[in-house]
């Protein structure tokens, strides 16, 4: 039984926000409630659907107890609250209650999402090229007393008008001293005359995600602010450098990080290096230190090293990256060499 969204969409094709997926060995259904009668009917080819008016999940659950030779139902435990799990068990028969539900050791169709295929890869590329153009369009509109809110309202408003469906997440625009917030989320300050700008934003086209990030300095900068970028700017450049089918992702992590243990900001850099993307802005494999996950041909990863100087400024580029079996395609190219605005 999938109730996992991303998932369900994955696998059936729908978009919709209540459903849960059973699968048997010879049969497969898709139930949602009423308000998707016409979705599911126009966007769930290859199974079949049906309209319930109570938990789609205890509908299926229902529909797989009646099932020949169905003994047990997996479940994803990662994604099944202990709530849901109770209210599952106590809508079954005393007699399979018990046994009935078996949680999986690993998930099943997750791992199935990390490796993309030519379509979805083409998607992504789209995402990530019209991410590209609003970086370019906002560095038109960036100046000195604008709000940071105001910042992340003109790059939202511009994504829907390139057609984005959404936001990959909640736009991040961190200016001056709170650049040093890795995920500084868009608040009523004021842009400074002089300090650092980051951007990280990503948009949903087609139910996949983009992600980038790029840190822009307004007015003219300090040689502490230039060698520190370009500590940032080489360490991901070298990240970049290393994906490639078949590295682990602590090699592609320890090369961004020993770059900026060089240049003495080992301290500065708090997080993993980059992360899968796809219906989920946040999908494995995590690029990080000590990860033994390998790279296969069609994964889509971020390359994001930082660094964060609490009450002075912070720095982080990011990179979209298809791993391909002879290196990695950066699907964001826009430059990322220091913008002085």
């Amino acid at each position: 039984m999938v109730t996992h969204l991303p998932d369900v969409r994955y696998l059936s094709g729908f978009t919709g926000s209540s459903a849960a997926l059973a699968i048997t060995r010879r049969a497969g259904c898709l139930f949602t409630d009423g308000r998707y009668k016409a979705q599911a009917a126009e966007e769930v080819e290859k199974t079949n659907v049906s309209i319930v008016s109570g938990s789609p999940a205890v509908a299926a659950l229902e529909w797989l107890a009646v099932q020949p030779s169905v003994n047990t139902v997996g479940f994803d435990p990662a994604s099944t609250t202990v709530a849901e799990l109770s209210r599952w068990k106590n809508s079954l028969p005393a007699k399979p209650r018990r046994n009935f539900l078996s949680a999986l050791e690993a998930p099943l169709v997750e791992p199935l999402r990390w490796v993309k295929d030519e379509e979805e890869l083409a998607l992504m590329s789209k995402a990530a090229l019209t991410g590209c153009a609003l970086f370019e369009h906002m560095l038109g509109f960036i100046r000195p007393g604008l709000r940071e809110i105001e910042v992340a309202a003109e790059l939202e408003y511009q994504a829907r008008l390139r057609g984005a469906e959404g936001m990959s997440f909640e736009t991040i625009v961190a200016s001056g001293e709170r650049s040093a917030l890795p995920h500084g989320r868009a608040t009523g300050a004021r842009l400074p005359r002089r300090g650092f700008l980051t951007l990280d934003f990503g948009i949903i086209l087609g139910g996949y995600c983009s992600d980038m990030t790029r840190t822009v300095y307004l007015g003219k900068p300090g040689n502490k602010e230039r060698f520190a970028y370009q500590a940032v700017l080489e360490a991901q450049e070298t990240a970049v450098a290393a994906v490639t089918a078949g590295m682990s992702c602590g090699t592609v992590d320890e090369a961004a990080r020993s770059v900026l243990r060089k240049a003495g900001f080992a301290e500065a850099f708090s997080h993993s290096t980059g992360h899968g993307v796809g219906l989920e802005i946040h999908e494995l494999p995590r690029v990080g230190a000590g990860q033994t996950a390998k790279l296969l041909p069609g994964m889509v990863i971020t390359i994001e090293p930082g660094i964060y100087m609490a009450g002075q400024f912070g720095i982080r580029i990011e990179d979209m990256v298809a791993v391909t079996r002879s290196g990695g395609n950066v699907l964001t190219p826009a430059a990322k060499a220091l913008i002085e605005l």
